[in-house]
């Protein structure tokens, strides 16, 4: 039996009874089996261990209580400077690893012991090689209660400092709308997205322009950001959409940064989700390759989608698209000021992580990493204050002409 979802029951069975109960193993390979690269990502949703060599490896992987540790047996594999390196790169503020020994536990076999935080749900799956990757074997340790994006965001508001003095007496209160914006910083993690020539990953550009915006949005009245991704790991393209619904936004806005294999390639571009195919060959592309983020990133294919329940094309989705297509052409806009623009029109594709069908929802291009001149403004703190304010900007045009519906919280001033 191997990692999978409904872990927590069988966590709760093997803390009813001290022994060690085993939970996975594969099948045999050759002792020369290299481990080429270990990686850790932790995160609030949950922590990864990517484990990556030459071959397939076989392992045992089993839970010990009392207290709580997740042990993981390398078989057919010998310590190195990769696996040695692995204790030190543990995070003081990962919620759910505390420490990670290593050691050799009998001839061929290394032992990895996870020390916990908190009580998990694990899962353990394998991925073949792709792009750059080779085999992987992935550690995926969640919380046996998902982290709930609207508890999340109150304990933040909770933590936000207090202004310096307390604020005059205010006339008698208006309720008005609170807007919340889902911002999305694209790939991440094992996912670094494209790559330019002097280093620069996507993963990281996003994020940062992402961090900005919503800055911007925090500033405004009666709007609110959230970052659907906080900080270096992966969320698949479903749950991106998934923490968008729970969170109710009002608008769902995926930060990317292009690629291209022709280096001359350049400008903003602007996509929504298309019912009837790409608007373009380029438009085309582009969605294969950013729905392509799951398999580059690591998806435990065992574990259902929650976009396969959902009826993605739907009387309201039609809706959805139309004032997607608005907020779309308000942001383009904007970003003919900041930067050329790939296309003078917004483009439609189907893009996966766009499929929210109650949620207008937009894919910002900003440049292409791809093109050396492109890329060095990327890297350019000013130049992201500049793309994020235009991205602003244009959602709030949206807003401004259309008012959103009373579906949400409502805030006091």
């Amino acid at each position: 039996m191997k990692f999978l979802p409904g872990a927590a029951t069988l966590l709760r069975a093997w803390r009813a009874v001290p022994a060690i109960a085993l939970i996975g193993l594969t099948g045999w390979v050759d002792a020369a089996t290299q481990i080429t690269a270990v990686r850790l990502w932790p995160g609030p949703e949950y922590t990864r261990l990517t484990i990556e060599s030459n071959a397939p490896i076989s392992y045992n992987a089993f839970a010990i209580s009392a207290p709580d540790r997740l042990v993981l047996d390398l078989e057919g594999v010998e310590p190195g400077h990769a696996l040695d390196d692995l204790p030190g790169r543990v995070a003081g503020d990962d919620p759910f690893v505390a420490s990670i020994r290593v050691g050799r536990f009998k001839p061929g076999v290394v032992r990895l012991v996870l020390d916990l935080k908190q009580s998990v749900n694990p899962q353990l799956f394998v991925l073949r090689p792709i792009g750059d990757y080779g085999h992987r074997l992935v550690l995926d340790v969640f919380p046996t209660v998902p982290l709930d994006p609207i508890l999340a965001l109150l304990r933040e508001q909770e933590l936000a400092p207090s202004p310096a003095a307390p604020k005059p007496a205010q006339p008698p209160q208006e309720m008005i709308r609170l807007i919340t914006v889902a911002i999305d910083a694209g790939h991440g993690g094992e996912d670094p997205g494209a790559k330019g020539r002097r280093g620069t990953y996507e993963k990281h550009v996003t994020l940062s322009i992402a961090r900005r915006i919503k800055a911007l949005i925090d500033a405004e009245p009666g709007m609110r950001g959230v970052l659907i991704r906080e900080g270096d790991y992966f969320i698949k393209l479903a749950d991106r959409v998934e923490k968008a619904r729970k969170l109710q936004a009002d608008l769902f806005v995926s930060i990317h940064a292009d690629a291209f294999v022709k280096p001359h390639a350049r400008g903003s571009s602007v996509f929504t989700l298309s019912e009837r195919g790409a608007t373009s060959a380029m438009a085309a592309l582009l969605a294969t390759k950013e729905n392509e983020a799951d398999l580059i990133g690591g998806v435990n294919i065992e574990v259902e989608d929650p976009l396969v329940k959902q009826v993605l094309i739907d009387l309201s989705q039609t809706a959805t698209i139309n004032d997607s297509l608005k907020v779309a052409r308000a942001v383009l806009g904007e970003l003919g000021d900041v930067n050329d623009l790939h296309r003078s029109h917004v483009e439609q594709a189907g893009f996966a992580v766009l499929k929210a069908h109650d949620i207008p929802s937009i894919l910002v291009e900003t440049a292409f990493l791809t093109n050396p001149e492109e890329e060095l403004r990327l890297r350019d703190e000013k130049y992201q204050d500049k793309m994020a304010a235009a991205i602003f900007s244009g959602i709030k045009k949206y807003f401004a002409a259309n008012p959103p519906v009373a579906k949400s919280r409502l805030v006091q001033y």
